[in-house]
C-alpha cells in the first residue's frame, strides 16, 4: 500500500491546540505533517511530540499558500493530502485515499468529498476533471496528489489565499487549474474522506474586497479569452446569492485581473520553460 502524508496547515498557539484536538488516527503508512505559522515560540503540545507519526514544522513566512507549501516541501510520502486544523479523520477515510491511488497507478491528482454543514453539491459519479463539471468547485481539504513527476512539483501560488498581498481567494481553484494545465491525470471520486464542522469560506458573505480580487484573478487565468464576459456574470451571481453587491464585486474582480496581469506568473508557465 502506498504511503500517505496528511498536510495540516495551522497558525498561532491556538492553532496547534486545534491540531492536538483532532485526535489524528494512528495508521501504519500514514504520517501527519504540520506547518505552523505565527507560532510565537509556543511549545508543541506533549500529545503531539510523543507521537512518531506527527512532524511539526514552524514557519516564519505569512500567507496560507506559503503555509501549505511548507507542509508539501516537508512531505516524503507517495501521496500528499491537503488538510486544515479543524477536520475529523477516520482510518476508513484515509485508507480510501490510499486505495484510489493504489488502484490506478496512472492517477496524478484526486478530488474527494467532505461531510459538513455547507450543503456543497458534487457530481453524482466519478469523473475526469480535464473538463470541470457544471457547478463543481473544489476545496483544498478535498485534494490529494501523487509525489511523482510533475505532480510532485505542484504548489499553491503564494499570491493567492489568506495572508497574501492582494488576492485572498482562488488558491484552491488555481491549484487544480495548474494540475490541468500541466496535463496531469485529474479525477473526482465521490468518496467522503473527512468531516468539517461549520461553514466553509465559499458559503460566507464576501466582506473582504481582496477575496473578490482573488476570484477575478482566477477567472482571468482560467478563461483568458472570455474573462470580460464571465466577470460581470459572476458578479451578478454573487449578488443574486446575497454574497456581495453587484457593482462592488464587479469593480474588485476587475482590480484582481489587473493585479494578475501585472504581478502574477502562473506555475504552468514556469514549468513550461524548464
Amino acid at each position: 500500500m502506498l504511503t500517505l502524508d496528511v498536510l495540516i496547515a495551522t497558525h498561532t498557539p491556538a492553532g496547534i491546540k486545534r491540531v492536538e484536538a483532532m485526535n489524528l488516527p494512528v495508521i501504519d503508512g500514514v504520517r501527519y505533517i504540520v506547518s505552523w505559522q505565527q507560532h510565537e515560540n509556543a511549545p508543541i503540545p506533549e500529545a503531539l511530540t510523543e507521537r512518531g507519526d506527527v512532524d511539526v514544522h514552524r514557519l516564519e513566512k505569512r500567507g496560507l499558500g506559503n503555509n501549505r507549501n511548507n507542509a508539501i516541501e516537508n512531505s516524503t510520502a507517495d501521496i500528499r493530502l491537503i488538510a486544515d486544523d479543524d477536520l475529523v479523520y477516520t482510518p476508513e477515510g484515509l485508507q480510501a485515499v490510499r486505495q484510489v491511488f493504489n488502484d490506478d497507478p496512472t492517477l496524478d491528482y484526486a478530488s474527494f468529498m467532505f461531510d459538513g454543514e455547507c450543503c456543497k453539491t458534487y457530481p453524482d459519479k466519478e469523473c475526469d476533471l480535464k473538463r470541470i463539471p457544471k457547478g463543481f468547485y473544489q476545496s483544498a481539504i478535498e485534494i490529494a496528489f501523487r509525489n511523482r513527476g510533475l505532480s510532485s512539483q505542484l504548489r499553491f501560488h503564494p499570491e493567492f489565499g489568506l495572508g497574501s498581498n492582494n488576492l485572498h481567494a482562488g488558491e484552491d481553484e488555481m491549484f487544480l487549474l495548474t494540475a490541468r494545465k500541466l496535463n496531469l491525470k485529474c479525477r473526482f471520486f465521490p468518496i467522503v474522506i473527512t468531516t468539517h464542522h461549520g461553514l466553509t469560506t465559499g458559503r460566507r458573505r464576501i466582506t473582504n474586497p481582496r477575496s473578490l480580487r482573488g476570484t477575478g484573478a482566477f477567472i482571468y487565468f482560467c478563461y483568458p479569452q472570455s474573462f470580460l464576459l464571465r466577470i460581470p456574470l459572476k458578479a451578478w451571481r454573487l449578488s443574486r446569492a446575497g454574497l456581495s453587491g453587484f457593482f462592488v464585486a464587479l469593480f474588485q474582480m476587475l482590480r484582481g485581473v489587473v493585479y494578475a496581469i501585472t504581478h502574477v506568473k502562473p506555475q504552468w508557465k514556469e514549468e513550461g520553460r524548464r
